[in-house]
């Protein structure tokens, strides 16, 4: 990827030529939503499974690649989006940015704290712009609910993430980079850090009975149904979040509640995203308009277009430590310990 302007330096207006890696089912959705747009053009999909990949890049006519270093040096990308389980996020991601090619990361960052070192340091060393797709964010709400909070200290936190999750085999082996805790609930980790502040410390919990149906040839089958989280934040609050995944055909629960001395919110998310509470004797009432997954992605091109990585909704360096807070939460789960979160 040598010669001609960096990638994602297009003239303004100018359609760009993006590449998925996995071609999974968030990369056949960032798919369909990148088919919508006249700003951008899928020209390339990679997969270990050529099958798949051949499946997302049809409608098309992308490119069909196996592996990502090839498609890589094989040039022609503006953009980049990563959306293979965590393990394999590093690899591509930190090449891309090297590079100065735009990257739009799948959540969670990484896997392992050690490989979002590696994209935080990358994204920082250069220009390009990376977003961590945290879309589910209630961005218009939470906004409203960060401002009422702007003087005030949240003594209590209670929030739930339980319904059906899509499965893969990946997601059901913790060797693999699965596990119920990572995948649903750093969601609302990074939810509650976003409304209380940082997470200092944590505890959880773990149920025995399974709330999920299995597929023969699932993975490894060895993560929990049902946690339970306490965090422990730095303005002296506490956090307690319930993450369950269930039989899809159970309806699913997604909200959070918040309380500080003279206020207290309802925060419901998807499909509602809609704030409701009180601060100080008034009521606060607003809701987040347009798809979560959308909005992420027109941030993200927005920030492009301009050339600038802070104005992305959620940078490598802030889910690094949401990431902190989940794999903090992994050792307290094996080891009954509070555990502080790592810096």
């Amino acid at each position: 990827m040598t010669g001609g302007p960096a990638p994602g330096d297009r003239p303004r207006g100018a359609t760009r030529r993006a590449g998925i890696i996995g071609a999974g089912w968030i990369g056949r959705r960032h798919a369909e939503s990148l088919a919508e747009r006249d700003d951008v053009t899928l020209a390339a999909v990679c997969d270990t499974d050529v099958a798949r990949a051949a499946e997302v890049a049809a409608a098309g006519g992308a490119r069909v690649f196996r592996d990502w270093r090839d498609m890589l040096d094989a040039g022609g990308l503006d953009l980049l989006w990563v959306c293979t389980p965590p393990l394999g996020h590093a690899g591509p991601a930190v090449a891309a940015l090297r590079s100065g090619m735009p990257v739009y990361l799948e959540k969670p960052v990484a896997r392992s704290d050690e490989d979002a070192a590696q994209i935080v340091a990358a994204a920082a060393r250069g220009q390009a712009v990376c977003a961590v797709g945290y879309q589910w964010r209630a961005v218009g709400a939470l906004g409203e609910l960060r401002a009422a909070l702007a003087s005030r200290t949240v003594g209590c936190l209670v929030g739930q993430s339980i319904g059906g999750t899509e499965s893969r085999p990946w997601f059901l082996s913790k060797a693999a980079g699965g596990g119920n805790l990572l995948e649903r609930g750093s969601h609302h980790i990074d939810l509650a850090r976003a409304i209380a502040g940082e997470v200092v410390a944590v505890q959880a919990a773990e149920a025995a009975v399974r709330l999920a149906p299995r597929q023969p040839g699932q993975g490894d089958d060895d993560i929990s149904d049902a946690v339970t989280l306490l965090l422990h934040f730095a303005g002296g609050g506490l956090g307690t979040i319930v993450v369950a995944w269930t039989s899809r055909d159970l309806p699913g629960r997604y909200w959070v509640e918040v309380t500080a001395a003279d206020a207290a919110f309802r925060l419901d998310l998807d499909p509602d995203f809609r704030l409701t509470g009180v601060a100080g004797g008034s009521p606060v009432v607003a809701t987040s308009d347009g798809a979560p997954f959308e909005r992420s992605v027109d941030r993200f091109l927005a920030a492009v277009r301009a050339g600038d990585p802070g104005q992305v909704f959620y940078t490598p360096a802030d889910a690094a430590r949401t990431l902190a807070v989940a794999t903090a939460a992994e050792q307290a789960l094996r080891t009954g310990a509070t555990v502080r979160v790592s810096s």
